[in-house]
């Protein structure tokens, strides 16, 4: 019988894995099989450590999501910058990720979002909570920054928070569309007009 810790990190290697993959393919796209040959892990062992696909897909994104609002909340506390600056670094970030063909970087949110809200509501759910906690975390650092004068917007922080995250999804699903950085730098300069921030 395997140790707990053994199940614990054959569990996670099944979720890094599938991040891959799922990224490059989506999530219905692809087999269970595909997933676990890729990560060592024996056929019949999955539903050892999920109870479904479903199941699977619901902690995939739970797991992604605690890593990525770690990632930002260590780029909005970034020593030395203004509000402004720490803001506009996260969407470079996101730029340099999404634009990117390393699929291992790509955001399930964008990936996932139209493939599994129809599917699954405990998908659909992880979702909305991921993605509240971005906004939320855009909505603190554009109040910061407001109080901090590196800013200046119009409607309150929420809004404005929510604006620019369905500002940059949508450029990042065209992106994918056109093949270009275009609709990323579009993106870029109308966050930037709406933040009353100077050209870069």
């Amino acid at each position: 019988m395997a140790h707990v810790s053994g199940n614990t990190d054959t569990r996670q290697g099944i979720l890094d894995t599938a991040h891959r993959i799922v990224g490059a393919k989506g999530f219905s796209g692809v087999g269970l099989n595909e997933i676990l040959a890729a990560a060592g892990v024996p056929k019949g062992s999955f539903y050892h450590y999920f109870g479904s696909k479903e199941a699977f897909g619901e902690a995939l994104l739970t797991g992604y999501f605690e890593d990525y609002l770690a990632d930002i909340d260590a780029t909005l506390a970034e020593p030395g910058l203004s509000e402004a600056e720490r803001l506009m670094n996260y969407w470079r970030k996101w730029q340099a990720t999404q634009g990117s063909i390393d699929y291992q970087r790509k955001c399930l949110a964008v990936k996932l979002a139209a493939e599994v809200s129809d599917l699954s509501e405990p998908m659909r759910l992880a979702l909305k909570a991921g993605t509240a906690g971005i906004i939320d975390r855009v909505a603190r650092a554009i109040e910061a920054g407001a109080g901090d004068g590196s800013l200046r917007v119009e409607g309150t922080p929420r809004e404005v928070a929510e604006t620019l995250y369905h500002l940059w999804l949508g450029a990042s699903l065209m992106a994918k569309i056109e093949r270009t950085d275009a609709p990323f730098e579009a993106a870029m300069a109308a966050t930037r007009r709406i933040l009353n921030l100077q050209p870069a």
